[in-house]
C-alpha cells in the first residue's frame, strides 16, 4: 500500500524537493489514520479511500511545512505597523483543506469522534 500512497503523493505534487520526508510522512500518516478506524476495520477494508486519504494528509502536511503553517502564500509584508497579508494556496481557491477532505473520505470507517447522544430518552 505504501507504493500506491507514494505514487498518489507524487501525483498531487507532494515531495518535490523533499523526497527524504515523503516515506516517514507516509508511515506516520498511515499510523494516524489507522488509529482512527473502528476496531473491526482494517485499512484494506476501506478500499481506495484509505490510500487516497493518506496521500491527501501527507500532501497537506508537507504543504503546511513548506508554507510555514500559514495556509497560504505571503502576498505582502510591511514592517512599519506590521501588516502581513496572505493569499489562499492554489490560485486563491478556498474551501476544505486536504486534511478535512481526507477525514470526510474515511468517515464511514472511523470511530465516532464528535458529539454523540448516548442513552438519551425522549
Amino acid at each position: 500500500m505504501s507504493d500506491e500512497i507514494m505514487a498518489l503523493c507524487r501525483a498531487m505534487g507532494a515531495g518535490e524537493g523533499r523526497e527524504e520526508l515523503l516515506e516517514p510522512m507516509i508511515r506516520a500518516c498511515c499510523e494516524r489514520l489507522a488509529l482512527r478506524l473502528r476496531p473491526d476495520v482494517l485499512p484494506a477494508d476501506c478500499g481506495a479511500a484509505f490510500p487516497l486519504a493518506a496521500a491527501m494528509l501527507v500532501t497537506d502536511q508537507l504543504a503546511g511545512m513548506a508554507s510555514g503553517g500559514t495556509g497560504g502564500e505571503v502576498a505582502s509584508f510591511t514592517a512599519g505597523d506590521l501588516t502581513i497579508r496572505t493569499q489562499a494556496a492554489e490560485g486563491g481557491r478556498s474551501g476544505k483543506s486536504l486534511t478535512e477532505q481526507a477525514e470526510a473520505l474515511l468517515a464511514p470507517w472511523v470511530r465516532d469522534s464528535g458529539f454523540v447522544f448516548l442513552g438519551v430518552e425522549g
